[in-house]
């Protein structure tokens, strides 16, 4: 197993990241997964084994029941060094201030998680969500003031905007509080809109980046094809992540994903895996699944490196339109492109 620093700090953070949306089962999350005590024990242990040292949970995940199961799991211990990291921002109670990103919720978000964890400390804690109703300043304070009472040791934030992660970075500078080192986001080779904006901003401001639901939701673990799902999948049950915009290009990029995986006697999954990983700013990717088999297929991802031909046409088959004004900066201003412009246009410029 790799490590790769987390962002601007000194934690360095296993490739691949356990995913714990599938714990517990309640709720809407019932569509994901049920995983039960006995059966997360096997898998972090499993994942542990394989060098993995951080475990992803939200507050929201079956209403904080994948919180319990981790922290009855653990036993209040963290064998083998394992990182928690957990997030806030959804709806967890019926008042009107038990969602959001204000300062009376995020603390008392932080604590309850704790609880739930059965820790002292979260290693690192992410805004879940964008609030555009919170004002930056209140929710980074209230962050710092987590870091500094000791209850969180790094913050993140996790589907923001381009222009809300720096203006959020920028209010940190100016205030003294503690900035985030980390994003978490949407990225598969069927959804490469990150690259817009979130991997360039974390190139030039040396932050992590943790994927969520890199194989598409199942997607990309080439049990799906053209006209078929697969019966026992999130898919087949309801769930509605991500949206697919052009079901051509979707079903174009499989069919390349899997002729590769055949001819490497590999799954699907673990190339549309080992793509992600060579990909500029990827520190670690959030891996699940409904059954211990598909945690092992989704480890081995870890020790396959795809050859440069393979990754040219998996590019070649999923990259994006060049948006505006990226397109005319490919035209215009190409002769003063910095790292973190090139890893969004330099593809197009060859």
């Amino acid at each position: 197993m790799e490590y790769r620093q987390l962002g601007n700090s000194g934690l360095k953070v296993s490739t691949l990241t356990l995913g714990t949306m599938t714990f517990g089962g309640h709720g809407g999350f019932a569509k994901v997964g049920s995983i039960s005590l006995a059966e997360a024990r096997r898998l972090i242990d499993l994942v542990a084994d394989a060098g993995v040292n951080l475990i992803d949970t939200a507050d929201v995940y079956s209403a904080g029941h994948a919180e319990e199961i981790i922290g009855e799991a653990l036993g209040g211990k963290r064998p083998h060094g394992l990182l928690i990291a957990s997030k806030a921002r959804f709806t967890m109670g019926p008042g009107p201030n038990d969602k959001g990103l204000s300062r009376w919720h995020l603390i008392r978000a932080a604590e309850a998680s704790l609880k739930r964890l059965r820790t002292d400390v979260i290693d690192l804690y992410q805004v879940h969500q964008w609030d555009g109703l919170t004002p930056l300043e209140e929710t980074l304070e209230a962050l710092d003031t987590l870091v500094r009472s000791g209850k969180v040791r790094y913050v993140g934030c996790s589907n923001f905007s381009g222009w809300h992660l720096m203006k959020a970075l920028e209010i940190a500078r100016r205030e003294g509080r503690i900035p985030f080192v980390s994003q978490q986001i949407h990225y598969t080779l069927q959804a490469r809109e990150a690259e817009y904006e979130l991997i360039p901003i974390s190139i030039d401001q040396k932050l992590g980046v943790l994927v969520w639901s890199p194989l598409a939701g199942g997607l990309l673990s080439g049990k799906h094809r053209r006209g078929k799902t697969a019966a026992d999948s999130r898919l087949a049950a309801g769930w509605k992540e991500p949206p697919i915009a052009d079901e051509n290009k979707l079903w174009a990029i499989v069919d390349e994903l899997v002729a590769i995986a055949d001819a490497r006697k590999v799954s699907g999954a673990q190339v549309a895996l080992a793509w992600l990983l060579g990909r500029p700013a990827v520190t670690t990717i959030v891996i699940g699944g409904r059954s211990e088999a598909q945690i092992k297929d989704n480890l081995a991802a870890a020790n396959l490196t795809l050859t440069a031909e393979e990754r040219a046409r998996l590019d070649k088959v999923s990259q994006p339109t060049l948006l505006y004004p990226y397109w005319h900066q490919a035209w215009t201003a190409n002769d003063r492109l910095g790292p973190a412009d090139l890893a969004l246009i330099k593809p197009y410029l060859d």
